[in-house]
């Protein structure tokens, strides 16, 4: 649902929203913090006494293999989110179907509210183990906060500014395309990132129904009791949640609208 912050205009600048410009430290401390860490976790690596079944894991570019399965799967899930939600919240917002967000927001809440690991058992029942049993409950489990952040951006713009562009003669779809959706680009790339970090670490859940990605070195580690391919996994999943909200926490900075106060129009 969405939070009540977020409900009506001028709330919108109290959700958390990014502001300000694009400084040295935001652009350099977390990639410096995440060197630090692949750094330190390699040299523990160099001393650590890998056992046969830690060697057999970590071998044949497995790990690499791994974190791309692990990327192509967040990077394929987020954007067919975008695609849904998007789309879904506008159409939320429109004439007869305004009264039927609270309704849509329950009916994809289900996913969300579903825990991932159940959700991903009863895709796989339906279609099988595989990429797209994986694939389709990522998506299902991060439709959520795109939506809500597409109706409430959309919501959240100033009448006024609305008014005045129908009142020189813009079509609903001109008024749609070049007012409501520019304005409420901060508050959907606020869910876009949301998505985004949500699905890097649902996604680690892929590897009990056969999708692959650095869930599975997880598992290897918990079910062999293999210290060092636990840590490789789980290092490398933080570091990679951490990069992709870093991306777009920079992203939200440089592709609001000039001007533009998050979720407000322009010059409020």
């Amino acid at each position: 649902m969405v939070p009540e912050e977020l409900e009506g205009p001028g709330r919108i600048r109290e959700a958390g929203l990014p502001r300000g410009r694009v400084t040295w430290r935001k652009l350099t401390l977390l990639p410096a913090f995440l060197v630090a860490l692949l750094l330190a976790t390699w040299l523990w690596f160099r001393q650590a006494d890998l056992d046969t079944v830690a060697g057999d894991a970590l071998a044949h570019g497995q790990v690499s293999e791994a974190l791309w399965q692990h990327v192509v799967l967040t990077a394929v899930s987020t954007f067919l989110v975008l695609v849904v939600a998007v789309p879904l919240g506008v159409l939320l917002t429109r004439g007869a179907l305004r009264g039927a967000a609270p309704v849509g927001r329950v009916l994809v809440g289900t996913g969300r509210a579903t825990p991932a690991i159940g959700l991903l058992a009863l895709l796989v029942i339906w279609l099988g183990a595989g990429p797209r049993a994986a694939l389709l409950a990522v998506v299902l489990h991060a439709v959520l906060p795109v939506l809500s952040h597409t109706v409430t951006g959309l919501r959240a713009n100033d009448p006024a500014l609305l008014e005045a562009a129908r009142g020189i003669g813009m079509s609903p779809v001109g008024v749609l395309t070049k007012v409501e959706l520019p304005l409420a680009v901060p508050v959907i790339l606020a869910g876009a990132r949301t998505a985004l970090v949500l699905n890097v670490g649902t996604a680690t859940l892929a590897a009990f129904g056969g999708g692959g990605g650095l869930g599975v070195l997880i598992v290897t580690g918990i079910t062999d009791r293999s210290m060092p391919v636990l840590v490789l996994g789980s290092v490398l999943t933080v570091a990679l949640a951490l990069l992709v909200d870093w991306l777009a926490s920079l992203a939200e900075l440089l592709l609001r609208p000039r001007g533009a106060v998050a979720g407000v129009g322009p010059g409020r």
